[in-house]
């Protein structure tokens, strides 16, 4: 063997693993199928930096453990390639989007290729190809044909820099992610996918028939809040009053899932976006309103959520009748209110809601308390009581009781419970019972260029016969794909660019031959990764998106790794697509992940997340260059937790890099020796029983938490058996008993995940000519895992006074013998009479003295 050269030895194996297609899964394989995947990135120009990999080097770890216990692994990448970024960054440098794409990609698959990872690269996709788009235009039509994508005017997220619709995730404090302009609200006809036919199975099927979803909690608590089911009634508030507009004829609507205090509501809030709907029919509002109206829709609805604890509004000069009390109250403007959300009008009950309560005390609007808590914590009064001239037999929990309780405050309905009040006071109120979600059908339409050309034809003629009449006609599936054409000028118009090529944009109607036009948008890039996990199953099939046999043999996926920020929409829009295509009888599966782990980022070495602007960004390039592919690798898995963000400690590395130097030493004195001797007494029969159970201890610990994704341990454990093997160089090799051929081969087993090259490449110096991916996981002994000898606790009168050292499951007769026998027992005893003697097995004693 010659010295530990890293680079020779991981650029020699990658060649070999990509030539022979090492990693290439069979869907006709006797074994059980195991899908894993990991979102497919955008490649963007500026390559990876050391965060990135981290999810990559975690998923193949997981992949090679998998293979080496038995499975059929799928496991492979692709790109993300549409979309703003790329567009962006090609307008800038002078180059057409595709050219950049095909540039980005070339540099990202280098880079991926670089960390070793056991892509089956037969099945790699780009979302920019033909050959891939075309499917996703004929998943488009489909849902067109089942009226669940449709167009309508909406109010969207308008870039006026990059003059496009954007995604709320697209827009960072009221600006443009990408180019920091100032967001406006723009109402546009549009297209939608019809996600919210689909809200309740999103949400019921979360609990899956196909088998209990191993996600974390806190992504099935954000996939329930984002689609924000309500089960309540709807309530007209009557308008009385209205400046300019006093006719009594107008009336706001309200939702609300707490009817049984409907008498405490003390002042009516509507959303910015009602509020300049009634301006639009003819509402006179003051200057100061139609302000805050125009500053408010500025910031998205997800900031404005983000940022309701700091609560604002203004008061519209209308009085509403809350038709419980009949008394006249006052509505205000407040952007903590959506438009998108039920009727963009709530009651507000300050005593019993808290942010009510916040936008009240702020603006001193009234309080009134009218739900009486059951099982109070204490009978104090406090202000609010006294203003509202609450007597002292109300009971108060705390300044805001959001609970159920019995009526009080509430006229006829005084005395009765919060349940049975619902419906009563529905009654009374002619309340309609109604169930709604805060979930909106999904805005699919760009006005940019670089994306999947939406495949439909605009004709006038056939509008005439069309009830809609809009006149939209799908693309025969024979025609697609509809490709993207090559455009001189591609840049944002305001317009979409496609509108500009008169060739691309004039064709027959296919329906009725007269002159048509297609649609010049293209879809948003979330489309397209929406079933790329489908895709994987048949990258190569021209007729179809996918065989159904093949989808069906690998689907559903068993892991997937994510990144947080796609715990919501991509999650979501992933899961709505799968069930779409469930109903039409292409996939059995209803659900497209199993199992979801999500890769915490690593920061800066400063704490910050990494970019250029900070100049904090490492380039992966030049750490391997320097220290080589698998110390990279176990450093990034030992920096800790997989799921929580750590900085990029530069100095971190030379500990993973020593740790690889220990075992090449180590087995090239080992090789050594076991030549010189013959192979003699490294069989089994010269076992140290010592490294024996702490092999086995390893074995176990490192497989635990492989599946747990707890690498930082495992790597630990593989570090302290390491540590302990070596101590036999620093006495002297030959005076110790060295590892067997066996314990050293099943050592380089467990370590082969985490290190694929090295390890492989022992493997072979042993004399080996298999790949360790495929070779059978290290077993482990149980009765081996069982210390034979334990050590327990001597208690004399409670307090510990010595240890002892007994086999394992001695009796107490046993036990008591050896205790006796101690000499610092007897001296504690001495003379005394023992009045009882306890003994726990295996983990104390208690000798309990007279007095």
């Amino acid at each position: 063997m010659n010295g530990y050269n890293p680079k020779e030895i991981e650029q020699r194996w990658q060649k070999r693993w990509i030539e022979e297609k090492t990693y290439k899964a069979e869907e006709k394989s006797s074994k059980e199928k195991y899908y894993q995947l990991e979102t497919f990135p955008y490649p963007s120009a500026a390559g990876l930096h050391v965060g990135h990999p981290k999810g990559y080097i975690a998923e193949d770890i997981h992949a090679r453990f998998m293979r080496m216990k038995g499975k059929e692994v799928l496991y492979t990448m692709g790109w993300d390639a549409f979309g703003l970024p790329t567009e962006n960054y090609a307008i800038k440098i002078g180059k057409s989007p595709k050219e950049v794409a095909e540039e980005n990609i070339k540099n990202f698959k280098r880079q991926v290729q670089m960390f070793g990872l056991s892509y089956d690269w037969d099945r790699e996709i780009n979302s920019s190809s033909p050959e891939y788009y075309k499917w996703t235009q004929w998943l488009f039509i489909q849902l067109f044909k089942k009226g669940l994508a449709y167009r309508k005017k909406a109010n969207v997220n308008w870039c006026p820099s990059c003059k496009t619709v954007l995604a709320n995730e697209q827009v960072v404090d009221g600006a443009c992610e990408r180019c920091k302009t100032i967001v406006e609200q723009k109402e546009m006809e549009q297209w939608f996918l019809k996600i919210t036919d689909y809200a309740e199975r999103l949400i019921n099927d979360l609990n899956s028939p196909v088998g209990e979803l191993d996600w974390p909690e806190p992504t099935i608590k954000r996939q329930l809040d984002w689609i924000g089911k309500s089960v309540g009634v709807s309530i007209t508030f009557p308008l009385a009053s209205i400046p300019g507009q006093d006719d009594g004829k107008h009336s706001v609507e309200i939702f609300t899932t707490r009817p049984d205090t409907l008498f405490g509501a003390t002042f009516i809030v509507i959303s910015p976006e009602l509020a300049e709907k009634w301006i639009n029919v003819g509402w006179q509002a003051p200057e100061e309103v139609r302000n805050y109206i125009k500053e408010s829709l500025k910031g998205t609805e997800r900031e404005r959520l983000e940022n309701a604890d700091d609560k604002t509004g203004v008061d519209t000069g209308i009085k509403a009748v809350n038709p419980g009390t009949k008394e006249k109250i006052p509505v205000w403007v407040a952007d903590y209110v959506l438009g998108s959300y039920g009727t963009g009008a709530i009651m507000a009950v300050p005593a019993h809601d808290d942010r009510d309560l916040q936008f009240a005390k702020k603006f001193k609007l009234p309080i009134k308390k009218v739900i009486e808590p059951e099982t109070p914590q204490t009978v104090a009064r406090n202000a609010e009581d006294i203003a509202m001239e609450v007597g002292s037999e109300i009971k108060v929990v705390s300044e805001c009781y959001g609970g159920e309780g019995t009526l009080v405050n509430s006229g006829d309905f005084n005395g009765k419970t919060s349940e049975s009040a619902r419906k009563l006071i529905t009654d009374k109120v002619d309340g309609k019972e109604k169930t709604q979600y805060k979930l909106r059908d999904w805005s699919v339409s760009r006005q940019r260029y670089w994306g999947t050309p939406v495949p439909v034809i605009h004709c006038e003629k056939c509008a005439l016969q069309d009830p809609s009449g809009q006149g939209i006609v799908p693309v025969p599936e024979d025609q697609l794909p509809v490709l993207l054409p090559e455009l001189e000028d591609y840049r944002p118009k305001g317009v979409p660019p496609l509108a500009s090529s008169e060739e691309f944009i004039n064709i027959p109607c296919p329906k009725c031959g007269g002159q048509a036009r297609r649609d010049p948008e293209t879809l948003d890039t979330f489309v397209d990764s929406s079933w790329y996990f489908l895709r994987y199953t048949d990258p190569h099939n021209e007729e179809q998106p996918f065989e159904k046999l093949k989808v069906n043999h690998w689907m559903p996926v068993d892991l997937y790794v994510i990144g947080a920020e796609h715990t919501v929409l991509h999650l979501l829009y992933a899961r709505f697509i799968t069930k779409f295509l469930h109903d039409e009888g292409y996939l059995n599966t209803i659900e497209p992940f199993l199992k979801l782990r999500h890769v915490g980022l690593i920061q800066g070495s400063d704490g910050q997340k990494m970019s250029k602007s900070r100049g904090n960004v490492v380039n992966p390039d030049e750490v391997v260059g320097e220290f080589g592919v698998d110390a990279f690798r176990l450093y990034e898995m030992f920096m800790g937790p997989f799921e929580h963000g750590q900085p990029w400690d530069p100095q971190g590395i030379l500990g993973t890099e020593r740790f690889l130097k220990k075992i090449w030493t180590y087995v090239e004195i080992w090789k050594k020796n076991y030549e010189a001797d013959g192979g003699k007494g490294y069989d089994e029969q010269n076992t140290n029983g010592e490294i024996e159970k702490l092999l086995n201890k390893t074995i176990k610990k490192v497989e635990e938490d492989i599946k747990s994704f707890s690498f930082n341990t495992a790597i630990s454990a593989l570090m302290i058996f390491t540590n302990k093997i070596r101590e036999e160089l620093s006495t002297g090799f030959k005076k110790n008993t060295p590892l067997t051929i066996l314990q050293l081969e099943k050592f380089i087993k467990i370590l082969h995940p985490f290190a694929p090259h090295i390890t492989q490449e022992l493997w072979e110096q042993l004399g080996n000519d298999t790949t360790l991916t495929f070779e059978p996981w290290s077993q482990y002994d149980e009765k081996l895992l069982k210390e034979e000898t334990i050590t327990i606790a001597i208690q004399i009168n409670g307090k510990t006074r010595d240890t002892v050292h007994v086999q394992r499951g001695s009796s107490k007769e046993d036990v008591e013998k050896v205790v006796l026998e101690n000499t610092i027992v007897q001296k504690w005893i001495k003379d005394s009479e023992i009045e009882k003697f306890i003994f726990v097995p295996d983990r104390l004693v208690n000798i309990c003295l007279k007095e």
